[in-house]
């Protein structure tokens, strides 16, 4: 079925449909236009929106928690999206707007040039009917004229009072009207022949060319299209396996969440290192003297100017020194953020973790800077061996410096290790069970040795720096109860005036109070305390004293007996009668 055949009388409408389906073309490229318009607009919001969601500088030590993590991955998976609707904006402008574009601009120039040709063929075929109506109508007027001229001569003829001369001049104007007649009669029959032809030619055969390059023209534009609707969705299937893939990893991102890790990570982030405060002791005022009584008030006031964190309010950190006086007490001088120099107005464990990353920022910096030395170095040696290359010397002032700062960097190195190594020290014996008990001892003992730990001008003594830093249960366990000590019970004089009866082991082995049961196995990390299994039956030599832990023995072949401390809350005792 051809336009041609069908549709030969139909041209001004298929002029018209042509002329619809080129801007019905048109209509679609202006809407993939707008659609890319919209997808850039669309990743350009979303690149603002990940943006303005960054982690800010001082929110990084957030992004240490499993759920904050899975959030920045999204924002990464988010900022990918972002990409891929630009590459489907991109193909869509290169393949399909510019596709639209020339190709309409294409149909509309064949379908102009077919329209042009139709209209110069309907033309002469105008042109050609107008003739033959002339023809016609000068036909049916030299008819009606002979035929008048024929009726006049022949009244002339039959009229005997007419000369002969009017005669002859009816019948020369007879003959004359007839020969016009012949001949207008011949006109009209040629240019009916010659019309005649031309339609047939014009409807059979040039017409229906023209309307076939219509067609053409028009199948052209919706195959056009049928391939630019695809293209377009070829566009947005392209980027379908990425962009699956980046909600692969938003739920990637969601599954690395883990709560349990993020609470433990609370814990190491602010865990203080400290312990709560034991029960306040009965004073019985009847047998203690006015030093220790006073003694017992300051303990008691310090306790309770423990701050959220767990160190001293500010009114008793005046000269609060290193972990065994080390450092001194004054000279350390505060960082950009306020805090001292070697951290030590933090907790325990806060204080541990600020100097692992002060020593760790240090390496980094010793490291770049060696990288650069050596590089310094090589360069000198260059200029020496071609001195065309440039003057040895201009490095040597280059070297000093970089030497210096490298130097310098050691030695801030050295220096942060060893107040780390102070913290970890003191970490080791706040968490030993000897030294807790040892100085839940020393408390009664110093008492009566070293008063209230001040100086005579009222302020701390740099030797009790440690005192009142808190001892715990072994941590492993986390159900003992805690004790913290009071002042005079750290490295001071409490401890050197400590009974023999105080220590952990005598010469000779002390008499059983009862035997126990293991409920829990132990790992003995701490000093003092040793390991035990679930269901092990130990002997009880000494009960716990308020500190959460038991002194124990067992039974070790050959070798002899093994005592250590083990926590309270993993055993079943039964005491002797």
């Amino acid at each position: 079925m051809s336009w041609g055949t069908e549709l030969w009388d139909q041209y001004d409408n298929l002029a018209l449909h042509t002329q619809k389906g080129i801007d019905f073309l048109d209509k679609y490229g202006n809407f993939v236009r707008d659609r890319c318009a919209i997808e850039l607009e669309y990743a350009s919001k979303l690149r603002r929106l990940v943006k303005n969601y960054q982690p800010k500088k001082k929110e990084e030590e957030d992004y240490e928690y499993t759920s904050w993590q899975a959030f920045r991955n999204v924002l990464k998976e988010i900022g990918d999206l972002a990409g891929q609707r630009e590459i489907v904006a991109e193909t869509l402008q290169a393949k399909v707007i510019h596709g639209i574009s020339l190709l309409s601009k294409n149909l509309r120039d064949d379908r102009k040039k077919s329209l042009t040709e139709g209209a110069q063929l309907t033309h002469t075929l105008t042109n050609q009917i107008a003739a033959l109506e002339r023809a016609k109508r000068n036909y049916d007027k030299s008819y009606r004229d002979a035929e008048k001229s024929i009726e006049n001569y022949q009244k002339a003829d039959a009229d005997l009072n007419l000369s002969r001369a009017d005669v002859e001049k009816h019948k020369h104007n007879m003959t004359m009207k007839c020969q016009q007649s012949d001949d207008s009669k011949n006109e009209y029959a040629n240019q009916l022949q010659k019309s005649n032809k031309l339609q047939q030619t014009h409807y059979e055969t040039s017409l229906p060319e023209v309307f076939n390059r219509l067609q053409e023209i028009d199948e052209k534009r919706t195959k056009g299209l049928k391939e630019f609707i695809k293209s377009a969705a070829d566009a947005e299937s392209s980027v379908a396996p990425i962009i699956a893939r980046c909600l692969e990893g938003i739920v990637k991102a969601s599954e690395s969440i883990d709560e349990k890790e993020d609470s433990l990570k609370v814990i190491e982030r602010y865990k203080s290192g400290f312990t709560p405060p034991t029960d306040i002791p009965f004073e019985d005022l009847s047998k203690v003297d006015a030093e220790s009584s006073n003694y017992s008030s300051q303990n008691n006031l310090g306790i309770n100017n423990m701050t959220q964190k767990g160190t001293m309010g500010a009114t008793k950190l005046k000269k609060r020194v290193g972990i065994f006086g080390i450092f001194g007490s004054n000279k350390n001088t505060l960082s950009t953020d306020g805090m001292k120099e070697d951290f030590s107005d933090l907790p325990p464990n806060q204080r541990r973790k600020k100097l692992m990353a002060k020593i760790q920022e240090i390496q980094q910096k010793i490291t770049q800077e060696t990288a650069a030395y050596d590089g310094l170095v090589k360069m000198k040696g260059v200029y020496e061996a071609n001195t065309m290359l440039g003057d040895p010397t201009t490095v040597d002032a280059q070297l000093n410096e970089s030497g210096s700062r490298l130097e310098k960097l050691k030695s801030e190195l050295k220096k942060f290790k060893m107040y780390l190594d102070a913290a970890n020290n003191a970490q080791m014996m706040q968490h030993s069970p000897q030294q807790h008990r040892n100085m839940y001892n020393g408390q009664r003992s110093s008492r009566h040795s070293n008063g209230s730990g001040e100086n005579e001008d009222g302020e701390d003594n740099p030797d009790d720096a440690g005192s009142l830093s808190s001892s715990s249960a072994s941590p492993e366990s986390g159900l003992g109860t805690s004790h913290t000590s009071l002042p005079g019970s750290g490295q001071g004089s409490a401890n050197d005036n400590t009974h023999p009866e105080d220590m952990y082991y005598e010469a000779e082995l002390l008499q059983p109070l009862g035997t126990c049961k293991a409920l829990y196995p132990f790992d003995a990390t701490s000093e003092g305390s040793i390991p035990m299994a679930e269901g092990e039956e130990l002997q009880v030599i000494e009960l716990d004293q308020g500190d959460g832990w038991t002194r124990v023995r067992r039974m070790c072949g050959a070798s002899g007996w093994e005592e250590g401390f083990v926590p309270t809350s993993y055993i079943e005792s039964t005491l002797y009668a």
